[in-house]
């Protein structure tokens, strides 16, 4: 019975092998055993159960021994006990001779997509195939989708995703997830779950050695990664992600919030996610409050219209809205629900659309950024806010502190304009032709909140714009804040005298403003921005606006004003002065608008309404004094400052109608920075720039005259019937981008030569019949300005 001593010994030797294969196994990380090594070991398993019973019967037959183990007093229970001993120990050893493998496993192949569990999107089909038609293009290696928060990215990718497994293709399809401030070896971790590597140990591997084993695995594969969530641009390379490329023909799919982020990540084609049209999203809130809710009363349904409405189109806003409102029965609950929507105070919105909305207002640069992206919140629901409006004001308000001029903050103002749009946190828009932004309902209440959220600093807001008042609000409600709107409201009265230290920005436009009390604007020192346009009917302005000595932008366009008050000359640091479109104004005090000797925007647009005599009115003459006057003020600063373009070196617009004694604005040459230029029924007018009186301001500064229209972007000439010449020889027009030019029969020569705004996408628009009749200063010219035209008039 010595035998079953060696059992044990090839028994634990056997197991010991056996484990060698598990532990090499484990630590081949994706290896798969192979079929002959698994029925290998899955007999050795059955080995070791039956090896097991028979050493533990071994005892028994040891005290079955006798004469020291020599002689068994059961001598057939010992000869078979030994006899199983012998067959087991060759048994095993025929078994160990058969685990001699030179491979023991293959590479472990993952499933080539994972589907993802997704809620029923609505309205995402057509951008789906958009997506997908970008997949099948061999020249489209990486795909970035933008949009909002909460706009439906993810969920976009998700049936993308899933729709791989469902779609014949070798791709081998990964997601991972990045989120702000991301993490490149999380990331990793998540891709390497895709492909198998889970194990502990590898998750402690180093963030190169995770990269090489990613990019070993991936490089011979065809495959589409998917990026959720990015922030900022993932160094594919510091990941182990191989560049997508034609000859690879894999891909690379990210969703972010940033159109940036696209341009960063290199992304072949750039697809916005929109929010949904009103008939999708009433169909998604609809299934979000359900049936039996929406019919629990007659009224409930137009209600619940106006709920889904306020949200925009945003699917979250919709999903977390209508959840909410799945049990709300009572047309009180309702009613109260837009109240609080309106106010920006609904309890779902506040913890869980706003927080994830606020992550883009979070990211942003810096502080200035969000400042501006606040101030776009003191207009109404859906505004288009004009572009250059918006700077100026947030240029006079200060938010733009890079530079002292305008026309060089306008390079910042819509560096920052583009950087909103991008983030996603504006949209563009058009009203009657003018480049205007707009913010999105729900980014609007946001921002709102984020003021509510911030009241004890500076950025203190009273916004009620839009909200059909009658009555001035109470000013004990605002005699602390900093900015205010009330635009787009039914005021007709200002009647307190409010006291407000604090306030910066106060908007009144678009009201019903008859009469402003005198003492309104007597403690508001250091107000700064001043919007009064588009009250038709206010005809006079307190005399109190001289206390108002802290003023930069005042914006009287559209009002019903007569005349400008003398009391006007006290804002002294007035930097922007819109008189736009006054039909009744009458009377100008003369010198008043010379006056104003920080003055770098100045609007004007005049119908000509008749000749007012008046010694001291620069309006009479039929306009020719004002001109005479922004003259003066002009060649104030050539006489008595050494920059002779001290004054009109910031003057970038410059508009004028029906003068029509004028015979030129050769002054203009004396404005470098004008980037646009409107000349309409100038009846009179024959020269742009005059070359004889241009040497007449050359001999004034003592200096050449410098090239004009360097910055020039648009030009119009309109119903200028004896106009001649623009300028009498060829201009580079560096910044040119548009012409409009309509009703100048005169006008058959055009200041360009071939090399003329050359590089630039500029556009000429005219009619036909006037384009027949231009006169080239040679083939080569002709050929490059062809295909710029546009028929416009017929």
């Amino acid at each position: 019975m010595a035998n079953c001593c060696p059992v044990q010994w090839s028994f634990e030797n056997f197991l010991l092998r056996g484990w060698d294969f598990i532990v090499d196994l484990a630590e081949q990380r994706l290896l798969k055993p192979l079929e002959q090594v698994q029925l290998w070991l899955s007999k050795a398993e059955t080995m070791i159960t039956e090896a097991e019973e028979l050493v533990s019967n071994a005892p028994q037959q040891m005290n079955n021994l006798c004469l020291g183990g020599c002689a068994s007093k059961s001598c057939l229970s010992s000869y078979k006990f030994g006899k199983n001993v012998a067959k087991m120990l060759q048994q095993i050893d025929d078994h160990k001779s058969k685990g001699a493998f030179e491979k023991v496993a293959d590479n472990q192949s993952a499933a080539s997509v994972v589907v993802r569990p997704v809620e029923q999107p609505v309205a995402l089909e057509s951008t789906i195939q958009k997506v997908w038609s970008c997949i099948v293009e061999t020249d489209v290696g990486i795909i970035g989708l933008y949009g909002l928060g909460g706009v439906g990215k993810t969920t976009l990718l998700t049936k993308l995703n899933n729709k791989f497994s469902t779609t014949q293709n070798d791709f081998k399809v990964i997601w991972a997830l990045v989120s702000k401030d991301y993490d490149v070896g999380k990331i990793q971790d998540r891709i390497g779950g895709n492909l198998g590597f889970s194990d502990d140990s590898w998750k402690e591997k180093s963030v190169d050695q995770k990269a090489t084993d990613i990019y070993g695995v991936l490089h011979n594969k065809k495959f589409v990664v998917l990026l959720d969530d990015l922030w900022e641009r993932v160094a594919l390379n510091q990941v182990g992600i191989p560049i997508p490329s034609q000859e690879n023909g894999s891909k690379l799919i990210f969703t972010t919030r940033s159109l940036e982020v696209c341009g960063e990540m290199g992304a072949r084609k750039k697809i916005k996610v929109e929010c949904l049209e009103l008939e999708k999203a009433w169909e998604l809130f609809q299934d979000k409050v359900g049936y039996e809710t929406l019919n629990s009363h007659p009224d409930i349904q137009n209600l619940a219209k106006q709920v889904a409405e306020r949200c925009g189109g945003l699917p979250l806003a919709l999903i977390t809205i209508g959840r909410a409102m799945a049990c709300k029965t009572t047309l009180g609950e309702w009613k109260y629900a837009i109240e609080m929507l309106k106010r920006c105070a609904l309890p779902k919105m506040e913890n869980e659309v706003f927080p994830l909305l606020k992550f883009s207002y979070d990211n942003l640069p810096n502080a200035t950024m969000k400042c501006c992206l606040l101030y776009c919140c003191l207009h109404p629901e859906d505004y288009c806010i004009p572009k250059n409006r918006l700077v100026e004001y947030w240029f006079c308000e200060g938010l733009l502190n890079e530079f002292d001029r305008i026309s060089d903050a306008q390079m910042q103002g819509d560096d920052i304009i583009n950087s909103l749009l991008n983030a996603c946190l504006l949209e563009n828009g058009d009203e009657l032709g003018e480049d205007c932004v707009k913010m999105h309902d729900v980014i609007r209440d946001m921002a709102l909140w984020i003021t509510h959220e911030l009241k004890a600093t500076e950025n203190d807001f009273f916004v009620k714009a839009g909200a059909q008042l009658f009555e001035e609000p109470d000013v004990k409600i605002w005699e602390s804040v900093k900015r205010m709107s009330v635009m787009e409201n039914k005021l007709e009265v200002l009647n307190e005298t409010p006291k407000c230290p604090n306030l910066r920005t106060l908007f009144l436009s678009q009201n019903e403003l008859k009469v402003i009390n005198d003492g309104f604007f007597q403690f508001i020192p250091h107000l700064i921005v001043l919007d009064l346009s588009k009250n038709p009917e206010l005809q006079t302005l307190p005399k109190g606006i001289s206390q108002l000595i802290s003023l930069e932008c005042l914006d009287l366009s559209y009002t019903g004003m007569e005349e400008l008050p003398i009391e006007l000359k006290s804002l002294t640091k007035l930097k922007m002065l819109d008189l736009n479109y006054m039909e009744n104004l009458k009377r100008i005090p003369q010198h008043l608008i010379s006056s104003f000797s920080k003055l770098q925007i100045f609007r004007m647009l005049l119908l000509e309404n008749g000749d007012y005599p008046d010694e001291d009115n620069v309006l009479s003459g039929g306009h020719e004094k004002l001109i005479e006057e922004l003259k003066e003020w002009k060649s104030c600063g050539v006489y008595s400052c050494a920059n002779y373009t001290s004054r009109f070196h910031t003057l970038s617009s410059v508009t004028i109608i029906g003068c029509n004694k004028l015979r030129d604005v050769t002054w203009l040459i004396l404005a470098p920075n004008l980037r646009n230029l409107e000349l309409y029924l100038c009846l009179k007018m024959e020269e742009i720039l005059s070359e004889g009186k241009l040497g007449e301001v050359a001999s004034v500064i003592g200096s050449p005259y410098p090239k004009p229209f360097l910055k020039l972007e648009t030009l119009y000439l309109q119903f200028l019937p004896k106009l001649k010449s623009i300028y009498w020889d060829a201009l580079p027009f560096p910044c040119l981008k548009l012409i409009r030019i309509n009703l100048c029969g005169e006008l058959k020569k055009l200041p360009f030569n071939s090399d003329s705004a050359k590089g630039n996408l500029l556009s000429i628009e005219g009619s036909k019949d006037w384009w027949a009749t231009v006169e080239w200063k040679n083939e080569a010219t002709r050929d490059v300005f062809l295909p710029s035209f546009k028929s416009v008039y017929g």
